[in-house]
């Protein structure tokens, strides 16, 4: 599945090219992931707790997909380490086995993340096809 979202935002960047909007590349994804049937939400509102205490703020994650992949996107010269950094709180406040973090810059950029949530730690995935081929679920 992994794989597949990787290429429909290689699909979108290779249409769209470089310079154009996160939301304008968010949507065109979504409709790269609707044309291969996966479910997904935009815009997922993700509630932050405080000592046990809802908070009116909250995160909000570009895209998760099948309730499993959250995917971070960015329209950036370079990704950095407060990208990173988003990605994984939104996959330790979650839970979710996977993140993607997709860079629509002038060259198209993906990285891939597994969260373990019993050591509650993060890794990172090679992106090359054998990798992804070895995850079924991912």
């Amino acid at each position: 599945m992994a794989y597949d979202i990787i290429g429909a935002g290689m699909n979108v960047h290779n249409e769209l090219g470089y310079g154009i909007s996160e939301g304008v590349y968010e949507e065109a994804l979504g409709i790269e992931l609707n044309e291969l049937g996966y479910e997904f939400a935009h815009q997922c509102d993700l509630p932050v707790y405080y000592k046990g205490q809802l908070m009116e703020k909250r995160f909000r994650m570009d895209m998760v997909v099948e309730d499993d992949i959250i995917i971070e996107l960015k329209a950036v010269d370079a990704i950095l380490s407060d990208h990173r950094a988003q990605l994984f709180n939104y996959l330790r406040l979650t839970k979710k086995p996977v993140g993607l973090l997709i860079n629509f810059g002038k060259s198209f950029y993906a990285e891939k993340y597994l969260y373990n949530p019993k050591t509650n730690e993060i890794s990172f995935l090679s992106t090359k096809r054998s990798i992804l081929d070895k995850f079924d679920y991912l």
